[in-house]
């Protein structure tokens, strides 16, 4: 070998080391905080990927939870730049308040916006709305009711499934306390046909002590899997695990909800199929509070998840995750933090996940 090539081997084997080094870095980024005037409430926050690469983020703001005057509030980071546009009134009730909201774009370049209107003092009298953008979510169409039984709700973004429909995740949330979620809480799914346009409602999760929100995956043509945060109240818990269900008819039924091995200390969670096939979870680790919040990753279709790493830890509270996965494979995760007054936005790839363990 001539003493060129040798070195010419020692700079690619020295460049492959250094790109080695920097793969899979955590970047956790602060979006909007209170000295955004749209409240000091910001929370939960969701965000999809618009067709060009630019980014979209919705939340619900105002002066708190059951604050009367709350928003949905949009804001876009365009392709290429560092800083979100000022957020903007999507969705507003001049009558009731709002909460939680939901943005996606379906393959047909359609954005949904989803969200929570709220008819009395607690969550138990919600309804869904909904409305859908056709130029890339620059404006948006009239409001127009999704779901009028009472207790309705939304959190995650739906699914694409294999036969082409879509599946929102919505639940049904029980009782008259604002802090406790009744035992009678369940999970479903609204599925939408878009060839006919026209959306019917899968079986709910039932479980012992009540669940909501869940986030499902679809593993293939007939099997789905979905985890969903716990029922009962804000105590310290020993019992307090994520939901899980399973569905063996394309999301039409599901199986009564058991707890998982996975603690959950009465929050909300995310999970997504990634492009390589394997599963990601987004929780927080604990029974009691929320943070760590955790990234864990599954390479064998749900049955173990070796690797784990925290994305936010330390005091405070790392809250309601929403994830998704860009088309240059970047994974994103939104979030809330310092008593729901900050939106946090997080980047990694699989394998930064991958290089944690247990």
């Amino acid at each position: 070998m001539k003493r060129g090539d040798s070195l010419g081997i020692m700079i690619c084997t020295l460049l492959l080391a250094t790109a080695s080094a920097f793969a899979g870095e955590l970047k956790v980024r602060r979006v909007f905080g209170p000295e955004v005037p749209t409240g000091p409430y910001k929370h939960p926050a969701c965000m999809t990927e618009l067709n060009g690469g630019d980014l979209y983020l919705v939340y619900y703001g105002g002066a708190g939870e059951y604050a009367t005057e709350t928003g949905v509030f949009g804001s876009r980071l365009k392709t290429g730049e560092a800083r979100w546009s000022p957020p903007e009134v999507v969705a507003r009730d001049p009558f009731r308040s709002v909460g939680n909201a939901v943005v996606w774009q379906a393959p047909d370049g359609v954005v949904w916006l989803f969200y929570v209107v709220r008819y009395g003092k607690t969550w138990s009298t919600s309804r869904v709305q909904f409305k859908v953008s056709t130029d890339n979510a620059r404006t948006w169409s009239d409001a127009s009711l999704l779901a009028l039984e009472e207790g309705m709700m939304v959190r995650n973004r739906p699914i694409v499934l294999d036969d082409g429909n879509y599946l929102l995740p919505v639940y049904h949330e029980m009782g008259d306390d604002p802090e406790s979620v009744g035992p009678g809480s369940s999970s479903l799914f609204l599925r939408f046909d878009p060839g006919k346009k026209t959306w019917t409602e899968s079986g709910r999760i039932r479980s012992a002590r009540g669940n909501i929100q869940p986030a499902p995956v679809q593993l293939n043509g007939r099997d789905l899997i979905a985890y969903c945060r716990r029922g009962g109240d804000y105590d310290p818990k020993t019992i307090g695990h994520l939901v899980r269900s399973v569905s063996h008819d394309g999301g039409r039924t599901w199986t009564e909800g058991k707890d998982s091995t996975f603690p959950n200390p009465n929050a909300a969670i995310d999970f997504l199929r990634l492009k390589s096939g394997n599963l990601l979870l987004v929780f927080n680790d604990s029974m009691v509070d929320r943070t760590p919040l955790t990234a864990a990753l599954s390479v064998d279709g749900d049955r173990s998840y070796p690797h784990r790493r925290n994305i936010g830890e330390g005091p405070g509270s790392f809250a309601y995750p929403i994830a998704l996965q860009a088309e240059d494979g970047t994974i994103h995760v939104v979030y809330t933090s310092e008593r729901r007054s900050v939106v946090n936005h997080a980047t990694f790839d699989e394998e930064w996940v991958m290089q944690g363990g247990r």
